[in-house]
């Protein structure tokens, strides 16, 4: 391990031939965009926003309503799509994972500032307020997370396995729509049902409102998912040319 690390040692890595080649300076850059989407998602997760329709949907009603990191999510599964088609199945997956474990560092980081004394009270509380997540949205966020992202490395790559390096379209959309899918059904379904009932933080919602609530986040994670698909291919086609 030493040894290994001696070599790496002052070689600049990727960089040491061009400190600016395209394709590291792309890695580098895609794995702080999902790092750092990431990170925001977690600490807004717990707004809810209301987005008003131009038209009233059925079920869904005249506004979608949707917790305020979904945008900041969204960002993730571009970032993760466009690492998966420049740098391959495995290393997306080292990267979604790592990530994964971020996230316990950004609670504990939260969580210790929040417990720690503060000199002015009205600050304090206001800070707690906007930030201590709740123990529903904890545990919904972390668990779709981890099933949702590597569905969609999966099949990204299981879409790629078949169709060769055409499609990139058909693998971004088919990959993040049925991932977003899940990540809504879980996030909604432990939140705001399952961590309610089960933990007795806060009252379950009604079969009614999660429905209208994952519909609503769910349709506009699949407009986002169609409008990156334009950016994906920007992305990709920078670095690979």
């Amino acid at each position: 391990m030493s040894s290994r690390a001696d070599g790496l040692a002052g070689t600049d890595g990727p960089f040491a031939v061009d400190p600016l080649d395209r394709s590291a300076v792309a890695a580098v850059a895609l794995v702080t965009l999902f790092t750092v989407a990431l990170a925001t998602a977690q600490l807004t997760a717990a707004k809810v926003i209301a987005l008003p329709l131009p038209v009233a949907l059925p079920v869904v009603g005249p506004e979608i309503t949707l917790p305020g990191a979904a945008l900041a999510y969204a960002l993730t599964f571009l970032a993760s799509d466009c690492y998966a088609e420049l740098y391959g199945r495995r290393a997306t997956q080292v990267v979604v994972n790592v990530a994964f474990l971020a996230n316990f560092l950004v609670l504990a980081l939260v969580w210790s500032t929040l417990a720690a004394p503060g000199v002015n009270p009205e600050i304090s509380a206001a800070f707690e307020t906007a930030l201590a997540p709740a123990t529903g949205i904890v545990a919904g966020s972390l668990l779709a997370y981890v099933v949702s992202q590597n569905w969609d490395v999966f099949v990204f790559h299981a879409i790629r396995d078949r169709t060769g390096s055409g499609l990139l379209w058909l693998r971004n959309i088919a990959s993040t729509a049925t991932s977003q899918a899940l990540d809504t059904a879980i996030f909604v379904g432990v939140a705001f049902y399952a961590a309610p009932t089960l933990l007795g933080v806060g009252s379950p919602l009604p079969p009614a409102a999660l429905l209208a609530l994952g519909l609503g986040q769910y349709l506009l994670k699949l407009a986002i998912a169609l409008l990156d698909t334009p950016v994906v291919y920007l992305v990709v086609g920078l670095v690979s040319e």
